[in-house]
């Protein structure tokens, strides 16, 4: 048995320090981007006219006006005074999108995943130890 804890100490070692080193960072930092992001709003925004382009009228929860011109490829086909549903975003309203954002937990997620290798390399170590 002391050939294998010969082979195995030492990956089990380099997994913990892996696993710990690099997932916690990432851990803090995914979780750290998910309390910093706001919440998305939906609203119903109205296509306008102004010289000439095409955009979107809407007004937020604190009853704030708010518009914002589209490029030309994007305005085609819109009529004016059609109500179009809109996302914004209520920290930074003029961030708005016609869906809302996907939610990127990939930071936080793979802290999870080492940081669980990590924990589990540290008991097997422990283990390997005792035999």
């Amino acid at each position: 048995m002391t050939a294998i804890a010969g082979i195995v100490g030492p990956i089990l070692e380099v997994m913990t320090w892996v696993g710990f080193v690099l997932g916690l960072p990432l851990l803090a930092w995914g979780w750290i981007s998910l309390r910093r992001r706001c919440v998305w709003a939906e609203t119903t925004g109205t296509v306008i006219s102004a010289g000439g382009f095409k955009g979107y009228r809407w007004t937020d929860q604190d009853d704030a006006d708010h518009r914002s011109l589209l490029p030309a490829a994007e305005a085609q086909g819109l009529v004016d005074g059609a109500d179009v549903v809109l996302f914004y975003d209520v920290c930074h309203p003029s961030r708005w999108g016609l869906a809302p954002p996907k939610r990127d937990h990939a930071a936080w997620i793979v802290g999870w995943i080492l940081t669980g290798t990590g924990a589990v390399a540290t008991v097997g170590g422990f283990v390997v130890l005792l035999f």
